[in-house]
């Protein structure tokens, strides 16, 4: 199986993907998407992903897209080790704290609002703000499900499907100043999720189109 991944060094959701298929174990071409450039918006890339987001993996010469719905195919072609408990109930819990990430929290901090909200006027204070107000708001929601379900991930004591949506998030929220006193389950889940190895190699820091400063 051959995989390439059109992903972008510090955007979440490529981030979410990267981590998953470290955890699968499978190996991966990386393309990097310069979203700051817009490449995303670029006709060579619409080619690709009509919707100009990022990540799309190809696979086989397929292109896939949408973050969790590239998580979930892993896990229905590469089931183990698994990203979702076994029984029905636990499963729904680890996608609803996926959900909050990816669905409640990023969509609305992304870089594509920042340029919306600048080109209506809102200054960068009141976009960090902004920022910090859906971070904090989606957090807390998380917050007591980890503190309910983790045993040192989100749910359990291994990584899975949350976990590769919250290290992401965790690294944004820390980027733009979100205060942690108040979410010590996530902290703590996240911190020993980030030295697993598929983590690890899945930071920004350690991609190949990383800016150095």
């Amino acid at each position: 199986m051959e995989l390439v991944l059109h992903s972008s060094w510090r955007a979440t959701a490529p981030y979410r993907v990267r981590i998953g298929l470290n955890l699968k174990g499978l190996a991966y071409e990386y393309r990097p998407v310069n979203l700051l450039a817009g490449e995303q918006r670029g006709e060579a890339y619409r080619a690709i992903n009509p919707q100009g987001l990022a990540p799309a993996l190809i696979v086989d010469g397929r292109v896939m897209t949408q973050s969790l719905a590239i998580l979930e195919w892993l896990e229905e072609t590469c089931p183990e080790p698994a990203f979702l408990p076994r029984d029905p109930a636990d499963r729904a819990a680890v996608r609803a704290m996926a959900d909050i990430v990816a669905c409640d929290i990023h969509p609305l901090n992304n870089t594509r609002v920042g340029r919306a909200l600048g080109a209506l006027g809102v200054s960068d204070a009141d976009q960090l703000g902004w920022i910090r107000r859906w971070i904090t708001d989606g957090f807390c929601a998380l917050e007591p499900m980890i503190a309910r379900h983790g045993g040192g991930y989100c749910f359990g004591d291994a990584p899975g499907l949350a976990d590769c949506c919250l290290v992401p998030q965790v690294y944004s929220a820390r980027r733009f100043g979100v205060d942690f006193g108040p979410f010590p389950a996530i902290a703590a889940a996240a911190e020993r999720a980030g030295a697993h190895p598929a983590f690890a190699a899945a930071h920004p820091d350690r991609q190949p189109d990383a800016l150095k400063s």
